[in-house]
């Protein structure tokens, strides 16, 4: 697909997502705000399109401050810094809805691989930093198959293979699976052998 095409995609799909979820997200920030301090939005530094850094927006989901508290960055199952209104917008994703105004804003597309933390992209080797050819996504092939309970390394390798097969009837495949996925709330945390220790 072109990257015009793709971007005027990403700016009226997002736009009429936004509009439609506006309601949930009313509700998700008055939650957020009635039971625990601090911003409703959380911003996070991470890595775009060949690495340039811009802040991924989400709905704040663990105690104010969580970076700084216990194990930092990591985050798994059962976790005592997640809120109890941000365990549920965690499993439901709505807590990634906020994406979309990144997405608006030009940092992220719809599908994509997800965005990196910094640290992270400075310990890719060459071929992995090929996971920084298109820009950051909302969900991408490695997220519908198995999300963060995959190894990291399985995860970017997914992701090569989604940039080098990149096509409109694999976009249509992860959109499928991603509505699956959130029903579901499967993948959500890294386990014992997922994910990476400086995510969150």
């Amino acid at each position: 697909m072109p990257r015009v095409l793709r971007r005027l995609l990403d700016i009226v799909v997002s736009s009429l997502a936004l509009a439609l979820v506006s309601p949930l997200l009313a509700v998700a920030v008055v939650a957020i705000r009635l039971e625990s301090r601090g911003g409703v939005i959380y911003r996070q530094r991470r890595a775009g399109r060949d690495g340039e850094p811009f802040d991924v927006l989400k709905l704040r989901t663990m105690v104010d401050g969580a970076e700084h508290i216990g194990a930092g960055l990591a985050i798994d199952a059962g976790d005592a810094r997640v809120t109890r209104v941000g365990a549920l917008l965690r499993r439901t994703s709505i807590d990634e809805l906020p994406n979309l105004l990144n997405v608006l804003r030009g940092d992220m597309t719809l599908i994509g691989p997800r965005p990196t933390l910094p640290a992270q992209v400075e310990q890719y080797s060459a071929r992995q930093r090929g996971r920084l050819a298109v820009k950051p996504g909302i969900t991408g092939w490695a997220q519908v198959n198995g999300r963060a309970s995959l190894p990291w390394s399985e995860r970017i390798e997914l992701d090569l293979y989604y940039i080098e097969h990149r096509s409109l009837a694999l976009d249509l495949r992860i959109i499928g699976r991603t509505v699956a996925m959130v029903l579901g709330g499967h993948g959500l945390y890294k386990g014992a052998t997922g994910g990476w220790e400086g995510e969150l």
